[in-house]
C-alpha cells in the first residue's frame, strides 16, 4: 500500500470534515449575517472539488468509506486497500473534530447527523435512512460516470463537488447530511450521547447506498 495514498485520504477527509464543521459552527452565527444552508453546501462542495484537483491523483480522492466500498462494488477499486483507506478516512475526520474542539464555539451535538430531535425537520429514522441511501447511490453513479475512461478527467472534480453541494442542499434539513460514515463518526465520538447512539444509521445507509450506486453504475456505464 502506498503510504502517500493513505496520507492523501487522511488529509482529504480532514479538510472535508473541516469544511463541514467550520461552515456549520461559524457561518450560521456570523455577525454580518448567516451563510445558511446554501453557504454550508457550497463550502463543502468547493472543498471536495479543490482537494480532488490538488491531491485526488494520489489516492483517487475518496474521503468517504461509502465511496470506497461503492467503488469496490463497481469494480473500480480493490477490497484489500479499501480497509486501510477507511481507517485513514476515520482518522482524518476525528482529527478535524479534535482541531475544532480546540478552536471552540462548537455546538453541543458537534454538527452530528441524526433523526428525531437531531433533525431540523424532526425526520424519522425511516425517512433519514431512505434519503441517505438514495443520495449516496446517486453520488456513486456520478463518481463512476465522471471517472470513466472516456470522460475528460479534469472535469471530474467539478462534477463531484457540485453533486455533493446539491446533496447537502437537499438533505441538510432532514439528516444534517452524511452520505459519508467518516463524516458522521467524528462528530458522534465528540458529541457522545444521542448522536453516538444514532451513528450506526450513518454507516449502514450510506454504505448500502454506495454499494447500490456502485453496482448500478457498473451496469449502466459498462462498455
Amino acid at each position: 500500500m502506498n503510504i502517500r495514498a493513505l496520507a492523501a485520504e487522511t488529509f482529504g477527509t480532514f479538510m472535508l470534515m473541516s469544511s463541514i464543521l467550520g461552515s456549520a459552527f461559524y457561518s450560521f452565527g456570523a455577525p454580518s449575517g448567516a451563510a445558511g444552508i446554501l453557504g454550508v453546501a457550497f463550502c463543502i462542495g468547493i472543498t471536495v472539488m479543490v482537494t480532488a484537483f490538488a491531491i485526488g491523483h494520489v489516492s483517487g480522492g475518496h474521503y468517504n468509506p461509502a465511496v470506497t466500498l461503492g467503488l469496490v462494488a463497481g469494480g473500480r477499486f480493490e477490497f484489500g486497500p479499501a480497509i486501510l483507506y477507511i481507517i485513514a478516512q476515520l482518522v482524518g475526520a476525528c482529527a478535524a473534530c479534535g482541531i475544532f474542539s480546540l478552536v471552540g464555539h462548537t455546538s453541543p451535538t458537534f454538527a452530528a447527523n441524526g433523526y428525531g430531535d437531531l433533525s431540523m425537520l424532526k425526520a424519522t429514522l425511516g425517512q433519514v435512512f431512505i434519503l441517505e441511501t438514495v443520495l449516496t447511490a446517486f453520488f456513486l453513479v456520478v463518481i463512476m460516470g465522471v471517472t470513466r475512461a472516456n470522460h475528460p478527467s479534469m472535469m471530474a472534480p467539478i462534477a463531484i463537488g457540485l453533486a455533493l453541494t446539491a446533496i447537502h442542499i437537499m438533505s441538510i434539513p432532514i439528516s444534517n447530511t452524511s452520505v459519508n460514515p467518516a463524516r458522521s463518526f467524528g462528530p458522534a465520538v465528540y458529541a457522545g450521547g444521542e448522536p453516538l447512539s444514532q451513528v450506526w444509521v450513518f454507516f449502514v445507509a450510506p454504505i448500502l447506498g454506495g454499494i447500490i450506486g456502485g453496482l448500478f453504475g457498473r451496469w449502466l456505464l459498462e462498455d
